[in-house]
């Protein structure tokens, strides 16, 4: 049953969103659009609530109840942001809204935008992982809470993942190439005119 209901938020999940732009954007109901898209949040109460109950009434927890919890955390944290984007994408399609803005892909910028990105996992995965852990004390020390445990772990690997890739940005910053470069940007310069010439940056400037 828990899965089939995190399947069916899921679809709710996005039958709300198409719901409630297609309010906003082709009907021009703006508090239609807005009072469907508040919807979204009840889903996760829905899941939450059930979830509970069904260990409440002596179901041994298993993987299905871990995957409920690591849903609703990470649907709370992300589920604003997808709307985000989804919304700019709609607008600009149907509305003439400006064109989605687009990450930045090389240095500093990059390395920003890979942080931000984790910053968000890293909070979802920290939910899940309390999540889990409420679920477990509500359970007691009678109940065989391995498999909560084991998405508990799940969570610390993808914090852990998340981290690695973001220091990897900043550590290892990824470089524009040389043709995506305008012609007054030092990066432009290609190292090995600087190698032959035995001149710096400015020098060559």
């Amino acid at each position: 049953m828990i899965v089939g209901l995190i399947i069916a938020c899921e679809v709710g999940f996005w039958v709300l969103l198409a719901a409630g732009l297609a309010a906003r954007y082709l009907l021009r109901l703006r508090r239609t659009s807005v009072a469907l898209l508040l919807c979204e949040p009840l889903l996760e109460v829905v899941l939450f609530v059930v979830t509970a109950v069904d260990l409440k009434g002596g179901a041994d927890p298993d993987w299905k109840h871990g995957l409920a919890a690591v849903y609703i955390a990470f649907t709370l944290v992300m589920g604003h942001r997808t709307i985000r984007w989804v919304d700019a994408h709609v607008a600009h399609r149907f509305a003439g809204g400006p064109p989605p803005v687009r990450p930045p892909k090389y240095g500093t910028a990059r390395a920003v935008h890979e942080w931000r990105t984790a910053g968000r996992w890293i909070l979802a995965s920290a939910l899940a992982a309390g999540l889990l852990q409420a679920a477990i004390w509500y359970v007691g020390g009678d109940g065989d809470t391995g498999s909560l445990r084991q998405w508990q772990s799940r969570m610390v690997w993808l914090i852990g993942i998340n981290v690695v890739i973001a220091v990897s940005y900043t550590v290892f910053p990824k470089r524009a190439p040389a043709s995506a470069l305008p012609a007054g940007d030092p990066q432009h310069v290609p190292d090995v005119l600087v190698r032959r010439t035995g001149k710096n940056e400015e020098q060559i400037r």
